[in-house]
């Protein structure tokens, strides 16, 4: 009687097997990884911008001033009854702790020190933006209109890393104006312009994350 063969893996076979495996995991978590982040940094800053503009929205309809007609400067930016950009976010946003007159981070960096205010929400997003420009002493938290925009900062996840402003791919160069922008890999921290009733990106990068991501 002829007995039937058994076949099997030998030991040095299955750890040939393991030792491909896991080069080809070495080599594609990575860009799984980042492409998943991504993914949620594109996702986190169309809600920032949604639920700015909804603050600007509740507080046209609560106070009866929109960005346009933010006029206080000075310590009246933060009394908390005053018109400024500061006391409307403040007050419609779920606001957990706030930075006054302090360089805080890239954005901090972008405005120059102590020329800026931090707001830090619950959700975990930041918003910085100028209490006045540098350059000419004007009050930048104010008339915030299409012919005078308000520029600031949003960081979709506050003090974690990477923060990093983001750029078009193949630029270093977070304000460069690009035609055909891509963002591949977007990060965490994107500059915005406040007017009127309206928050939108206010670069190439940030627009390509907004419009043309998916």
């Amino acid at each position: 009687m002829i007995k039937g063969t058994k076949n099997a893996f030998t030991l040095a076979e299955v750890l040939i097997t393991l030792g491909i495996i896991g080069v080809v995991a070495a080599m594609t978590m990575p860009t799984l990884l980042n492409s998943t982040q991504g993914a949620q940094y594109r996702t986190a800053f169309k809600k920032a911008l949604s639920v700015l503009s909804q603050a600007v929205v509740l507080n046209v309809a609560l106070d009866d001033y929109d960005l346009s007609q933010a006029t206080a400067s000075g310590a009246a930016e933060t009394d908390g009854t005053s018109a400024s950009l500061y006391n409307m976010f403040n007050n419609r946003m779920n606001v957990v702790s706030t930075s006054n007159g302090e360089s805080w981070g890239p954005s901090g960096a972008q405005f120059g020190a102590s020329a800026n205010y931090t707001l830090f929400f619950n959700d975990g997003i930041t918003l910085t933006f100028k209490k006045y420009d540098v350059s000419t002493g004007k009050t930048r938290s104010a008339n915030c209109t299409e012919d005078n925009k308000c520029y600031g900062v949003v960081d979709v996840n506050g003090s974690k890393n990477p923060n990093k402003l983001v750029t078009c791919d193949g630029s270093t160069d977070y304000k460069a104006e690009i035609d055909d922008c891509t963002v591949s890999n977007p990060t965490d921290i994107y500059p915005i312009y406040l007017y009127d009733q309206t928050v939108l990106p206010s670069t190439s990068a940030a627009r390509a994350v907004m419009y043309k991501g998916k």
